[in-house]
């Protein structure tokens, strides 16, 4: 076992049980987009994961090709129980919604031209856009105590946002640029 392992990796490591029950009732609460409500479950509620660790583990799994959440729960399940948890975290988070949305999108089909169910989604996708701002700022707090990573952060966001440039390149250049950063902070 490596010396630097935090005390989430031991003491409070999840059963696979709990790692698919965790991961489905994200799942099951998380429609307009689960990173906020992945973030409060993982590091505030269940304690599994330290801020940091989470902000970490979610800077690798936006790397990653696929979604975000998707590609946490298996991380995380990694982490704790290897594959069988990997398998425990994915197959938890898109057991119960899998099913919500297929039964959703039956019933949308036969209401689609009512006004009322296009107000419904407007009202629901600007709470979405809340909780993704909520969850932006929280991610935010660890790397106040970091300047290097802030700044990083800062060139992504307006590289993203403001300049419009993809992804991909973005990350290619900022990936070995965070891990020079990283590796000169280590000394």
């Amino acid at each position: 076992m490596d010396h630097d392992t935090t005390a989430t990796d031991l003491a409070r490591a999840p059963s696979l049980g709990e790692l698919f029950r965790g991961f489905l009732g994200l799942g099951l609460i998380s429609f307009g987009g689960a990173l906020p409500h992945a973030r409060r479950a993982l590091v505030e509620e269940r304690r599994w994961l330290s801020p940091a660790e989470f902000t970490d583990l979610l800077g690798l799994c936006q790397f990653l090709p696929g979604g975000n959440v998707i590609n946490l729960s298996v991380a995380v399940g990694m982490r704790f129980r290897g594959l069988p948890g990997a398998l425990a975290g994915i197959l938890g988070l898109i057991a119960g919604p899998s099913l919500v949305v297929i039964g959703l999108g039956v019933l949308y089909e036969r209401t689609q031209d009512d006004p009322h169910v296009r107000h419904l989604f407007a009202g629901l996708a600007a709470a979405a856009a809340g909780l993704l701002v909520a969850m932006s700022l929280k991610i935010l707090l660890p790397l106040r105590r970091d300047p290097a990573a802030a700044t990083i952060a800062a060139i992504g966001f307006i590289a993203i946002a403001i300049l419009r440039i993809p992804l991909l390149p973005t990350m290619l250049v900022l990936t070995p640029l965070s891990i020079v950063v990283a590796a000169r902070a280590a000394r």
